[in-house]
C-alpha cells in the first residue's frame, strides 16, 4: 500500500513540474517507453527490484537502456535512485501515465478478443465507448485466445463481459446447480 502511495507521489511530482515546463508530451512518451521497456524485459525489472545491485549498477543501466529522455524523466529516475525508491519505476511510470489521461480527458479502452480485431470493427468499438463515457477514448486490443469468441470491454472500473467463455461458465454453473 505504502509503495502504491509512494508511486503516486512520485508520479503526480513529475506531472506537475512537466506541466510547469510545459512538457507533458514529451515526458509521457518517456514514461510509455519505460513501461514498455519494463514490461517486456524481465531481466531489467529484477535487477532493479534487486537489492543486492548497487544503485550506481541499476543507474548505468537506466541511462544505457533509456538514452535520450527528456531532463525531467532523467531527473525523476536519479530521485528515485537517490530516495532508493527505482524498484517503483514501473509502478510511478504506469501511474504518471494514468495521470496524464485523466489530464487530458482521455480513457483507455481494452478490448480482450480471442483474434485481432479489423480497423472497421475497431472504429465501431470506439464509437460506442465515446458515446458511453462521453470522453476521448484510446483503444487496447489484447488477443486471447482462451475466451474463444466474442469479446470483453473494460473501461475504467466497468467491465463488460460477451465472451463464449463466459457464456459457457454461467451454462456449466446452472446445470451443476440443478
Amino acid at each position: 500500500m505504502t509503495a502504491s502511495r509512494a508511486s503516486i507521489r512520485y508520479a503526480k511530482a513529475a506531472l506537475e513540474l512537466a506541466q510547469e515546463q510545459k512538457s507533458l508530451e514529451a515526458v509521457s512518451n518517456d514514461m510509455v517507453t519505460i513501461t514498455n521497456i519494463l514490461a517486456e524485459h524481465k531481466g531489467l525489472r529484477e535487477s532493479l527490484q534487486n537489492p543486492v545491485v548497487r544503485s550506481s549498477d541499476k543507474k548505468e543501466v537506466l541511462n544505457k537502456v533509456l538514452k535520450g529522455q527528456h531532463k525531467i524523466t532523467n531527473s525523476l529516475i536519479n530521485t528515485l535512485i537517490a530516495n532508493r525508491r527505482i524498484n517503483l519505476l514501473a509502478d510511478v511510470a504506469t501511474k504518471f501515465n494514468q495521470l496524464y489521461d485523466e489530464l487530458r480527458g482521455t480513457q483507455i479502452a481494452k478490448v480482450t478478443t480471442a483474434v485481432p480485431l479489423t480497423k472497421d470493427l475497431k472504429e465501431k468499438v470506439l464509437k460506442k465507448v465515446k458515446e458511453l463515457t462521453s470522453k476521448e477514448v484510446e483503444l487496447e486490443n489484447i488477443i486471447d485466445a482462451s475466451i474463444l469468441g466474442g469479446f470483453i470491454l473494460r473501461v475504467g472500473d466497468i467491465q463488460y463481459n460477451a465472451s463464449i467463455a463466459n457464456k459457457l461458465n454461467k451454462l456449466k454453473r446452472e446445470f451443476t446447480l440443478n
